[in-house]
C-alpha cells in the first residue's frame, strides 16, 4: 500500500501548471506596513507584508540573474545610526522547494512575512529612512519588482502604512534625480487604447484542463487497463459468477451492477487522503510536484514499473492482503461480500493498473483543481473498469464476442513498459531543469522518446522479445495497425530533432509542448529572434525601414513568455512575419540592471503617485502600466513607426492561428494608415 500511495503522489506532477486569471494591476497583491520596535539598546525596523491568496513574496536569498528578485530591507546609514547585523526574515507560512516559475529551488512566503533590520541610534527622535524591495508572483506571472521607500519620523512614532511611494523629495537618496510629470519616456503620445486602427478580438485567456477532460483522460486510461492480463481475464469469470451463480437473472444483474459501483467507489476513495492533505496544507500539490528529489524518486519508480511490465519480475501487493480480502468476500454475503470482491480486484490488478494511473494522471492534472482533479481522474478510471461488468451483465451474449486471452495481453504490458520509460524521463527532466545539472537537455530527452517509440515498433514486429513473449509467427490486422501508428509516432517525434539552419536551434514539435524541456535547454543553444531591447532605438529603426513595431513585454521569470517563444513564434506563418514584417523589441520588466545615472528619474503619474525609475525593469514595467494598463506578461503590442496603436494588444496566445491573425491585423492596420 505504501508503494501505491507513493504512486498516487506522482499524480501531482502536473499540478503546478495552473494558469489562473491574470491580474489587471488595479489592486496590489501585497500590502506593506513599517514599525519600529525597541529592543533594549537597539531598535528593530520591521516591514510587514500582507500577501493576497495565491501570491507569494520571495526571501532575501540571492538567486542570480535567472531567479526571482530577492527581497531586501535597507536602512540608510548616516551619522548617529549604526546597522546591527544582517536583516532577518520570517513568517507563518514558508514554502521551500522547486518553483515552477523559475525552475529552481527557492524560499518564499505566503499570507504574511516580516523582514527586520536591527539598528543602533544616538537619538530615537531622529527620522529613519530606508527602502524595501520585493517581487511578488502567483502561479501564472510575476509583477515587476517594486521599491518602496519609507520614512519613520521618530522611532517612538509607531506604525506607518506605506503607499506606492511615500518618500520625502528632499531625501538624500533622490538628490540629483529630477521629478518628471507625464514624462515622455513613460508616455507614448500617439497610443490610444480605445482607438486602435483595427479593433481586435477578445484577449486570449490561458486554457486550463476542466474536470471533465481529466475524467475523460482517466476513462481512457481505465480502458487501456482493461486490456492487461491482470484485468481482462477477470471480466468473463466475474460476470458469469454473478449471472449464473445468483438465484435469478434479476438478482445476478443487480449484483453485477453493485460490483461495478463498488469498483468506482473504491477508486474515488483513493483520492480522499489528498482532500484531507489539501485542507491542512493547500500547497501540498505544488510542494510535491516541484521537489527535485521527489521527481527523481518518481523517475526510479517508473523505471521499476517499466521493468516489471517487460516481465522480468512481478510487482504485487502482499499476498496476505489479497487472501484476507478474498476470505472476507467468501465469509460475508450480500453487499459486504460484493464490496470485498471489488476490493480484491483492485488489489490483484494493482501491478497493471497502478503504473497506468500514475503515468496518465501525472501529466494531466494541475494545481488549479487540486484534489478534485485527482478525484475526477480516478473517477474516470474506475468508471472504465466498472463499465464492462455492468454491460456484460446486461447483455450476457456479448461475452461470446470477447477475444480470448493470450499473448496479446502481454504485448499490451510491454508497450506500456516502453511508455513508462519515456514518462520516467519527464520526471528526471523536471529535476534536471530545477537543479540545472544539464544531464537531460532537449535533444537527449527527444532521443529517449524516439527510441521508446521505435522500440515498440521493433517489438511489435517481433524483433525484440521479453521473458513472457512467444515468437511472432504471424501478424494480425490489428497488430499491423498498431505498427503503423507507432511508426508514425516515431517519425513525428524524430522531426523534433530537426535543426533550423538559419536560427541554429531545434524545431520543437507541437505535441511535445510542456513535456520536453525548452529547446533553449540544449547542448546546441538556439538563437532567439533578433530583437532590440530599447524602445527608443527600436522606434528609430522602425521609422528608418518603415516597418511596424512589435513590443514584447516579457520577463526572465515569465513561463508563458518562454512557451510563446518556443512553441508559437517558430511556427510557420508566425516566424516569417515577425522576422520580416516587424521590428521586434523585447522589454524585460524584471531586468535588474541599473540605468545610467543620467537616465534615472522620479516619474510622477497623473494622480500624483511618484515612482523612481532606477533600473531597466522599472522603466519598462512603468511604461507598460502607464500606456497599456497591464502588469502581466507576456503582452504584445503592435505600433506604427510613429507610435500609433495598430490593433488591440494581446497576452498569452498559445493558439498559432489566433496569434497569426493578431500579427496580420497589425499589418492591415499599417496599410490603412494615411
Amino acid at each position: 500500500m505504501k508503494l501505491f500511495f507513493s504512486l498516487l503522489l506522482s499524480f501531482a506532477w502536473g499540478f503546478a501548471h495552473a494558469q489562473p486569471p491574470a491580474s489587471d494591476g488595479a489592486e496590489e497583491p501585497v500590502k506593506l506596513s513599517v514599525t519600529a520596535v525597541e529592543q533594549g539598546d537597539a531598535w528593530d525596523i520591521n516591514v510587514t507584508t500582507t500577501i493576497d491568496h495565491g501570491w507569494a513574496v520571495y526571501s532575501m536569498n540571492n538567486y542570480g540573474d535567472m531567479g526571482p528578485w530577492p527581497t531586501s530591507i535597507k536602512v540608510d546609514s548616516v551619522a548617529g545610526r549604526a546597522i546591527v547585523g544582517a536583516a532577518t526574515e520570517g513568517g507563518p507560512k514558508i514554502i521551500e522547494g522547486i518553483d515552477e516559475m523559475f525552475g529552481m529551488h527557492v524560499k518564499k512566503f505566503k499570507e504574511q512575512a516580516v523582514f527586520t533590520q536591527r539598528i543602533m541610534v544616538d537619538d530615537p527622535n531622529t527620522p529613519v529612512t530606508g527602502s524595501f524591495e520585493y517581487m511578488t508572483c502567483n502561479d501564472e506571472m510575476c509583477l515587476p519588482p517594486a521599491t518602496v521607500y519609507f520614512i519613520v519620523p521618530g522611532l517612538n512614532s509607531g506604525s506607518f502604512e506605506l503607499g506606492p511611494l511615500p518618500f520625502d523629495p528632499n531625501d538624500t537618496r533622490f538628490q540629483g534625480l529630477a521629478t518628471r510629470s507625464g514624462s515622455a519616456e513613460m508616455k507614448l503620445a500617439n497610443v490610444d487604447l480605445n482607438a486602435p486602427v483595427i479593433k481586435g478580438g477578445e484577449a486570449t485567456i490561458a486554457e486550463t484542463k476542466s474536470l471533465w477532460s481529466i475524467f475523460f483522460l482517466g476513462f481512457i486510461g481505465g480502458l487501456v487497463a482493461l486490456l492487461t492480463p491482470c484485468v481482462f481475464p477477470m471480466i468473463p469469470l466475474t460476470v458469469s459468477f454473478f449471472t449464473k451463480g445468483s438465484e435469478d437473472k434479476k438478482t445476478g444483474l443487480r449484483n453485477a451492477l453493485t460490483y461495478g459501483g463498488f469498483i468506482l467507489g473504491i477508486y474515488l476513495l483513493f483520492s480522499l487522503p489528498f482532500h484531507l492533505l489539501g485542507s491542512v496544507n493547500p500547497e501540498i500539490f505544488n510542494e510535491i510536484s516541484t521537489n527535485p528529489w521527489l521527481n527523481i524518486f518518481f523517475f526510479v519508480i517508473f523505471l521499476v514499473f517499466a521493468v516489471s511490465f517487460f516481465g522480468y519480475f512481478e510487482i504485487t501487493l502482499p499476498s496476505s492482503w489479497v487472501n484476507s480480502m478474498d476470505q472476507k468476500a467468501s465469509k460475508f454475503g450480500g453487499m459486504i461480500g460484493i464490496f470485498f470482491m471489488a476490493l480484491t480486484l483492485a488489489l490483484v490488478s494493482f501491478s497493471c493498473t497502478g503504473p497506468i494511473l500514475g503515468s496518465l494522471l501525472a501529466g494531466a492534472l494541475t494545481a488549479d483543481g487540486g484534489a478534485w482533479q485527482l478525484t475526477a481522474g480516478l473517477g474516470g478510471f474506475g468508471m472504465a473498469l466498472a463499465l464492462p461488468f455492468a454491460l456484460f451483465a446486461l447483455f450476457p451474449s456479448w461475452l461470446n464476442s470477447l477475444p480470448r486471452s493470450g499473448s496479446w495481453l502481454n504485448s499490451v504490458k510491454v508497450v506500456l513498459g516502453f511508455a513508462e520509460i519515456a514518462l520516467a524521463f519527464k520526471f528526471l527532466s523536471n529535476a534536471d531543469l530545477v537543479k540545472q545539472w544539464g544531464i537531460v537537455p532537449y535533444e537527449l530527452f527527444m532521443v529517449v522518446w524516439v527510441i521508446c517509440a521505435l522500440g515498440i515498433v521493433l517489438y511489435l514486429f517481433g524483433l525484440i522479445r521479453f521473458p513472457h513473449d512467444s515468437p511472432v509467427k504471424s501478424r494480425s490486422a490489428m497488430r499491423w495497425a498498431f505498427i503503423a501508428v507507432f511508426t508514425a509516432t516515431t517519425i513525428y517525434l524524430a522531426t523534433g530533432l530537426r535543426v533550423d539552419g538559419e536560427q541554429k536551434t531545434f524545431k520543437p514539435v507541437a505535441l511535445m509542448s510542456g513535456l520536453a524541456p525548452p529547446a533553449g535547454y540544449s547542448w546546441v543553444l538556439p538563437k532567439k529572434a533578433e530583437a532590440f531591447h530599447d524602445l527608443t532605438e527600436a522606434l528609430a529603426h522602425a521609422r528608418t525601414v518603415n516597418k511596424p513595431l512589435m513590443i514584447d513585454f516579457t520577463g526572465w521569470a515569465c513561463v508563458n513568455c518562454r512557451k510563446m517563444e518556443e512553441h508559437v513564434w517558430p511556427e510557420q506563418g508566425v516566424k516569417e512575419v515577425i522576422e520580416n514584417e516587424y521590428v521586434l523589441v523585447s522589454l524585460y520588466v524584471d531586468d535588474k540592471r541599473e540605468l545610467p545615472k543620467e537616465q534615472q528619474f522620479i516619474h510622477e503619474t497623473a494622480n500624483g503617485t511618484k515612482k523612481p525609475i532606477i533600473t531597466h525593469g522599472n522603466k519598462w514595467a512603468t511604461l507598460q502600466a502607464e500606456n497599456f494598463v497591464s502588469a502581466s506578461q507576456p503582452l504584445y503590442v503592435l505600433l506604427s513607426p510613429d507610435g500609433r496603436l495598430l490593433t488591440d494588444p494581446v497576452g498569452y496566445t498559445p493558439n498559432k492561428e489566433e496569434y497569426k491573425a493578431f500579427l496580420e491585423r497589425g499589418l492591415r492596420g499599417m496599410q490603412e494608415l494615411p
